[in-house]
């Protein structure tokens, strides 16, 4: 695989690089990979997460003092944590929901090289909850319903464009009927004006006679 492939590519410690969307393949994390900004971790990280059956949590960060700049991010699992019940002097505030949050503990967290790059410095990698994978037929149904809209935007596109070209190709017709109808409304405007002078030399002829 050549490494100027991929959208994000994704450096490990070793230095060797790797494509975050290899295929189906699952590109594991480890301590030492290196990103190329805090945003590269974060779609690697959610890829990884979709492909193993999990949806992602963007977690705590540290800050610099500074000037505010995150220095250092904690990605997870959705089912990190508990959920607390809030109560007030008469009982709960709301209705309590099912639980999504299981206490799961599996994240990364990355950090801001002196070099620039944002490295993992920490991978857990179990979850204490069952991963759920969409099936590859789910997939490629979505694949065809992507395509598909895809094929209909363009279609639309087109249509829309031959709506305007019909629109000035009637425009410049109405135009040309237009021309043509002050064009004959003169020329009937002559004839009437015509007649009317022949009838006055005609008058004025018989009154000669």
């Amino acid at each position: 695989m050549d490494s100027d492939e991929g959208a994000e590519a994704l450096e490990s410690s070793t230095g060797r690089e790797m494509d975050a969307y290899a295929g189906d393949s699952i590109v594991e994390p480890c301590e030492g990979m290196e990103f190329e900004s805090e945003d590269a971790a974060k779609i690697f990280y959610d890829e990884y997460a979709r492909k193993l059956g999990f949806v992602m949590r963007v977690m705590s960060c540290r800050r610099s003092e500074r000037d505010g700049r995150i220095l250092a991010r904690r990605l997870g699992c959705n089912k990190e944590g508990y959920c607390v019940s809030i109560r007030g002097k008469f009982g709960p505030v709301r209705k309590p929901r099912a639980s999504t949050r299981e206490g799961c503990k599996a994240m990364i967290h990355v950090k801001l090289d002196k070099s620039g790059k944002w490295v993992i410095t920490k991978f857990v990698k179990e979850h204490n909850h069952p991963l759920v994978v969409a099936p590859r037929e789910a997939r490629q149904t979505m694949d065809e319903k992507d395509k598909r809209i895809q094929e209909l935007t363009a279609e639309l596109r087109n249509k829309k464009r031959l709506c305007t070209a019909y629109q000035e190709q009637l425009s410049a017709f109405m135009k040309i009927v237009e021309e043509h109808s002050n064009q004959l409304s003169k020329k009937v405007e002559n004839v009437v004006n015509n007649l009317k002078e022949f009838e006055s030399i005609e008058k004025e002829l018989f009154h000669h006679r």
